[in-house]
């Protein structure tokens, strides 16, 4: 029996009922598929694509028209909708609204996804960002929550811990199940602190030692 393609593995999730990823909702319609932002369920008056590659320019920008350096942000702007013929091309703009989300999901569901520790990830660091190895874990303890919080700035799931078998407990219970999105949605999943965190653990560091 051949591995499932994710673009099959996809179908197998929406069939589960899956038909929510982040702030998009997958809606099955006559003669393929609809994307659209989750609060535009049923609104009529929308402008409408049909090529995949719409989704890089409504990620690319906010609601006010501001840069959107991550994508997993809850900041999508809303009022549009991606026809799609099969789930092939549904499979392409969902990569492009969340890049790997997708493979990611996958690996978790196979367990073999393998988060890296954050202590792990700050001790790769080099040139400016070699401070951040003077984070503390009570820095960390507050800097996590605020910096990853799901309705301001990250939806993600956080998948890893600040040392291995040790989770920044300061988190919220559900900010680390990935279960607690529902049964109708395909979570996105974190299995590495990103540069931004990286970026604001620098700060942190730098203002205690100011």
């Amino acid at each position: 029996m051949h591995p499932r393609s994710l673009t099959e593995q996809l179908g197998d999730w929406i069939a589960e009922g899956r038909n929510r990823i982040g702030e998009i909702l997958i809606l099955r319609r006559a003669g393929g598929w609809r994307l659209t932002h989750r609060e535009d369920a049923h609104q009529k008056e929308l402008a409408v694509a049909t090529d995949p590659h719409a989704a890089l320019a409504i990620a690319r920008l906010d609601p006010s028209g501001q840069w959107r350096p991550l994508r997993a942000a809850p900041t999508l702007r809303r009022g549009w909708a991606l026809d799609l013929a099969d789930l092939a091309v549904v499979r392409l703009a969902l990569e492009f609204f969340y890049p790997g989300a997708l493979g990611n999901y996958a690996a978790w569901r196979e367990q073999r996804l393998q988060p890296t520790p954050m202590r792990e990830t700050l001790d790769r660091q080099t040139g400016m960002y070699r401070i951040t190895q003077l984070l503390t874990d009570a820095q960390a303890g507050e800097l996590v929550p605020e910096a990853c919080a799901s309705a301001s700035r990250c939806m993600k799931t956080i998948l890893w811990d600040l040392r291995p078998g040790e989770p920044i407990r300061e988190l919220p219970s559900d900010k680390r199940d990935p279960g607690a999105t529902g049964p109708d949605t395909i979570p996105l999943l974190c299995s590495e602190a990103c540069n931004l965190l990286v970026a604001a653990a620098r700060e942190t560091v730098k203002r205690s030692r100011a």
